[in-house]
């Protein structure tokens, strides 16, 4: 089943970046394939069920063009509900209760998108598994900064890498929560917000402040428990 998922609403993730831009207009969003009740599509997640054909291929987003003046957009993609204790994750014999603490982090970061781009289509970022990740940097879509892989995996033997762009969902097994993911794109008045190569979604929302013009996102959720570890 396909079902595009519209929110036109300002982001209830990333809302320290709205002080200067409190009366932003409203972009309409649009994320990928789900199933019911919204959930992603294996063939997105980073470790998807055994069998499923195609894996870590980035979801198309579309988006409604921003407001005069806008000269570029921003893409940050989030999983609002990792455990934040990461030495529970995929630990045998350990459940992690729905009401643990959670944190957020990033699986997409994409800044400087050309203005006359309002799409992304499925794969454009990411046509599948790459070990080591992707390459941060520009791409004819945007310059990629860095997702929380780099550093989940930095010390796992031959995993390490830059991990640039879109790496999809990946939740624990043992985690009884689903996972809200939450794509957000961000009409900017700007054309380049100047970043480092390997910049952090956090660096790049610090360097939006002041500059966004619109906003939208859309959600989806994920999850793998009861998956056999």
């Amino acid at each position: 089943m396909r079902t595009l998922i519209r929110v036109s609403s300002l982001a209830f993730v990333g809302t320290c970046l709205l002080a200067s831009a409190s009366a932003a207009a409203d972009l309409t969003v649009t994320f990928g394939e789900t199933g019911a009740h919204g959930v992603i599509a294996d063939r997105y997640a980073f470790c998807p069920p055994a069998g499923t054909k195609g894996a870590d291929i980035s979801p198309a987003v579309t988006w409604s063009a921003g407001p005069s003046g806008t000269r570029s957009y921003a893409l940050r993609m989030q999983d609002l509900d990792v455990p934040a204790s990461f030495d529970q994750i995929e630990k045998p014999g350990v459940t992690i209760p729905s009401d643990a603490p959670r944190i957020s982090v990033d699986h997409w970061v994409l800044a400087d998108i050309p203005v006359q781009i309002h799409a992304l289509a499925e794969g454009a970022d990411s046509a599948g598994f790459v070990k080591g990740g992707k390459p941060t940097g520009p791409t004819s879509h945007g310059v990629r900064g860095t997702n929380i892989y780099a550093r989940f995996l930095a010390a796992k033997p031959g995993m390490a890498g830059p991990y640039g762009g879109y790496d999809g969902p990946c939740p624990p097994r043992n985690d009884q929560r689903p996972h809200r993911y939450v794509v957000e794109v961000f009409a900017l008045n700007i054309g380049s917000l100047t970043l480092p190569i390997g910049f952090t979604g956090a660096e790049m929302a610090k360097a939006m402040a002041g500059h966004i013009l619109a906003q939208g996102q859309a959600s989806a959720v994920y999850s793998r428990w009861k998956t056999k570890m």
